[in-house]
């Protein structure tokens, strides 16, 4: 789009259908906040155990990985609205489960039932609102738009944690999920209000449909012929592998080791929160001014240093203080390696790159998950986020020798001869 268009556009926060979209979405977010802080609870109370913590985490991750492998060919088959708003209503059911149960008493099984499937839902919902995004607003505003919606995911976060320790404190982590299940209605709801612009037309896409593992291969081809996207990747799943269980080793850090109550939990969670919203708001600013590889390089940087902080701490200021700074590299670098994906790939193959690149990253999560609570309970938590915080290090540094480094003084593209015409007409 021309410069002189877009002088003339409205600021994004007026555009009613984004604005919709936006709105429910933050809602939802801050129902999400409830769960993030009440499942971990549950299963803390009913079994003491950070290992079982560490165990839920890893099979809902693995259900998630899988659900990533087709979750894309959905989204590229059909509609994206539809398919969120399908899972939306399956978590309000599933989810509503959970409160219910309880009532007879601890049913810490349910728990590895009914999150596993939610989190499927959860992957093939944000595969389909990341694409999403490119149907709401125009390319050059990529960027601007994830960044908003990533900021009020963050806001709405803040408040959601300090809300849902108050209430896990005082009535129990069972209505904090039912609050969680009650933010689906609302998601949906805003997104029945909104229409999603058609695709744009695609030359190179098949007139003919293959076979769904065929079509997410088709995905993973196009990552990994992409330079850039291929060694974000492969740094990805390293830095996944490190911290996936971050939030369970957290969450017992404060209740283990610094005799934090559940109120504590939310507080903390609720305030480091803040740092996902100033990364949210710093990413697009920064990208422009240092590039994409000096931004992610160093945003990765950080987190490695305050994951390490964060069990160092020996109290719950510093432990908040350094949490808020690693989410905030971690906003900062989520957004732009999502913005890239974006702006790069071809519109009828954007759900299974997306896919494709959550799968593979994502793959080492829970054997990570589960290795690094186990370690956490039978070590202590400062060996394991020193050692964390190194690897995370590591992978800043592997940032260094590849093409990522390099990634903002040039546009990147596939080698030679491998889909140069698909990336260049759709930057």
């Amino acid at each position: 789009m021309s410069s002189s268009a877009a002088a003339g556009r409205p600021p994004l926060w007026r555009d009613r259908t984004f604005g919709t979209y936006w709105v429910a979405q933050s809602l939802s977010a801050a129902g999400d906040s409830f769960a993030y802080l009440a499942v971990p609870l549950l299963v803390l109370q009913a079994t003491g155990s950070v290992a079982r913590m560490g165990l839920l985490t890893a099979v809902a991750g693995a259900a998630s990985v899988v659900a990533g492998i087709f979750g894309g060919v959905l989204v590229d088959r059909y509609d994206r609205r539809t398919l969120m708003i399908v899972a939306d209503l399956a978590r309000l059911v599933l989810y509503g489960l959970v409160p219910l149960a309880w009532l007879a008493g601890p049913q810490v099984w349910l728990l590895f039932v009914v999150l596993p499937i939610c989190e499927a839902a959860g992957m093939v919902f944000q595969v389909a609102a990341v694409t999403a995004v490119r149907n709401l607003v125009d390319s050059d505003r990529i960027t601007e738009a994830n960044g908003r919606l990533q900021a009020t995911y963050a806001a709405s976060a803040v408040l959601g944690p300090l809300l849902a320790g108050v209430v896990s404190a005082r009535f129990g982590p069972t209505l904090a999920i039912a609050v969680n299940a009650a933010s689906f209605v609302l998601s949906a709801t805003g997104l029945w209000l909104i229409r999603l612009r058609p695709a744009r037309a695609d030359a190179a896409a098949p007139a003919v449909r293959e076979r769904p593992l065929a079509e997410f291969l088709a995905g993973a081809r196009f990552l990994w012929r992409q330079p850039v996207l291929r060694a974000l990747t492969v740094l990805l799943s390293v830095f996944i592998f490190l911290t996936y269980g971050f939030t369970d080793v957290l969450i017992y850090h404060i209740t283990h080791d610094l005799d934090g109550s559940d109120g504590t939990v939310g507080a903390v969670l609720g305030l480091a929160a803040l740092g996902t919203v100033a990364g949210a708001l710093l990413v697009a600013p920064l990208r422009r001014r240092r590039g994409f590889g000096a931004t992610w390089i160093g945003a990765h940087s950080v987190c490695g240093f305050a994951v390490a902080g964060v069990g160092l701490a020996t109290s719950v200021p510093a432990v908040t203080a350094l949490t808020a700074v690693y989410l905030c590299c971690l906003s900062v670098g989520g957004i732009c390696s999502m913005s890239l994906r974006q702006e790069i790939t071809p519109d009828h193959l954007l759900g299974r790159v997306t896919s494709a690149f959550w799968s593979t990253h994502y793959a080492l999560g829970p054997i990570g998950a589960a290795t690094l609570t186990w370690a956490a309970g039978r070590y202590g938590v400062q060996a394991v986020t020193v050692a964390a915080g190194a690897g995370c290090l590591l992978v800043a540094v592997g940032g260094l020798l590849t093409p990522v480094r390099r990634a903002g003084a040039e546009p990147p593209g596939p080698p030679a001869g491998a889909v140069v015409g698909q990336v260049v007409s759709h930057r």
